[in-house]
C-alpha cells in the first residue's frame, strides 16, 4: 500500500483494485528477489507504456531504500523487438530482427494505436487522437433496418402474385402459351434513420467526436437525417453530406449558433416533431437521440414529446456516454422522463462503444 501511495504522489493512476491484485501477486511470487517485486508491480499496477519510466524511478527510490539487492531494472537484459500492427516504411523489419539474433532472449511485441483508442472515453482525447478517431470512424458503416416495401420486384417463387407483364412477354418465345410464368413479391428498404445530436455544454467533452459520427452515418448510407438539439433545433443533413470531414464539420459548426449553449430538449423535440418528425421524417424510422440527459426545461414537455415521437417512430434509441461512468442512474430529470419511451439505452464515450451503436441500429 505505501509503494501504491508512492506511486500515486508520482502521478501514476493506480486504483485500489490494483492495489489489491499487486498484494495476492506479491503472495504468489514473494519478496526473496526484487525481480520477482519489480515485474508483479509492473504487471498490475503500471497502465500505459509511457508510465514505465516513472514506474522505475520510482521502484527504484522505494525498494532501494529497504535494502533490497536492486529492481528489476537491473536484471539481465531483455530485447524486445516492436510489431506494429499497421506497419509503415520506418517499421522493423526482417534486417532490424536479424540484428537481435544473438544468445539474448527476444521478446516479440506487437502494438495497436487503434486497439488503445477503441476503449478510451472520448473526454481523454487528445487533438491527435481525435484525428485518428476520425480516420477510424470513416470506417463504421451503417446499414440500417429494413422494411418490407409497397414496391413489388421480380421474385424467384414459385408461388406468389403473378407478374402478368414479365409473363405475357415470355410467352412470346413459345408461340404465345404462357409456359414460364413468373411471380413479383414486395421487396425490402432500409428504414430511415434519424440522428438527434445534443450540442449543449454539458455534451462539450463528446460532441465532437458525435459529429464525426454523425458525419460518417450520412456519407455511409441513404436516408439519414442529422439534427443538432440545443436551445433550438438545426437540421445539419446538408452541412454533413460532403465527403471531405473537414468541410463538413466545418460548414456543420457555422450553421449551428447554438453550440456549447444551454438545453432545452423539450422544446426542441416540440419543435422537431411539429416541424419534421410526426410530418414524415421520423415514421417508421429509427430515432437515435445522442444525449446525456441533462435538461433545464419542463420534464412533463419532454415526457410528452418522447410519446409523440414513440408513436411513430420504429424504434428509439438513447445514446448517453455517461452511462459508462461506474455507478450511474439515470437520475436526471430529463433522462428519467424519456427513459420510458426508449427502446435502446446504450453507452457513447468511445470508439468501441460507436461500434456497438452501429450493430444496434442495424437490428
Amino acid at each position: 500500500m505505501a509503494f501504491a501511495r508512492v506511486l500515486r504522489g508520482a502521478g501514476l493512476d493506480v486504483p485500489v483494485g490494483a492495489t489489491l491484485t499487486f498484494a495476492r501477486a506479491l503472495a504468489a511470487v514473494g519478496l526473496d528477489r526484487s525481480a520477482g517485486a519489480y515485474w508483479a508491480g509492473r504487471a498490475t499496477l503500471v497502465r500505459r507504456p509511457e508510465d514505465l519510466p516513472t514506474y522505475d524511478r520510482a521502484f527504484a527510490a522505494f525498494w532501494r531504500e529497504r535494502g533490497t539487492e536492486g529492481s528489476g531494472a537491473d536484471a539481465e537484459p531483455l530485447a524486445a523487438v516492436l510489431a506494429l500492427d499497421a506497419p509503415t516504411a520506418d517499421a522493423p523489419g526482417d534486417d532490424r530482427l536479424a540484428a537481435t539474433a544473438d544468445d539474448s532472449p527476444v521478446v516479440t511485441v506487437r502494438w495497436s494505436p487503434a486497439e488503445v483508442l477503441r476503449q478510451r472515453d472520448f473526454a481523454t482525447y487528445t487533438t491527435a487522437e481525435f484525428d485518428e478517431a476520425r480516420r477510424l470512424m470513416a470506417d463504421l458503416r451503417l446499414t440500417g433496418a429494413t422494411r418490407r416495401s409497397r414496391r413489388m420486384r421480380p421474385s424467384t417463387a414459385t408461388r406468389g402474385r403473378p407478374d402478368l407483364r414479365r409473363t405475357v412477354r415470355r410467352s412470346l418465345r413459345a408461340g404465345g402459351e404462357p409456359i414460364d410464368r413468373v411471380h413479383r413479391a414486395a421487396g425490402e428498404q432500409h428504414r430511415r434513420l434519424v440522428l438527434l445530436l445534443d450540442v449543449s455544454g454539458s455534451m462539450e467533452p463528446y460532441a465532437r467526436a458525435f459529429v464525426q459520427f454523425l458525419h460518417a452515418a450520412v456519407v455511409s448510407r441513404r436516408r439519414v437525417d442529422a439534427f443538432a438539439l440545443g436551445t433550438r433545433v438545426t437540421r445539419i443533413t446538408r452541412e454533413l453530406a460532403s465527403r471531405d470531414p473537414d468541410a463538413a464539420i466545418a460548414a456543420a459548426a457555422r450553421r449551428v449558433v447554438d453550440w456549447s449553449g444551454g438545453t432545452r430538449l423539450g422544446p426542441c423535440l416540440r419543435e422537431f416533431n411539429d416541424t419534421w418528425g410526426v410530418r414524415g421524417t421520423a415514421r417508421g424510422a429509427v430515432v437515435v437521440v445522442l444525449s446525456d440527459g441533462w435538461d433545464r426545461g419542463d420534464a412533463d414537455t419532454l415526457a410528452e414529446q418522447m410519446r409523440r415521437l414513440a408513436l411513430v417512430a420504429h424504434r428509439i434509441v438513447w445514446v448517453n456516454p455517461l452511462k459508462a461512468s461506474p455507478g450511474y442512474a439515470p437520475l436526471a430529470r430529463g433522462m428519467a422522463a424519456a427513459l420510458p419511451y426508449v427502446d435502446e439505452f446504450v453507452e457513447g464515450h468511445s470508439l468501441a462503444a460507436l461500434e456497438e451503436l452501429t450493430t444496434v441500429i442495424d437490428r
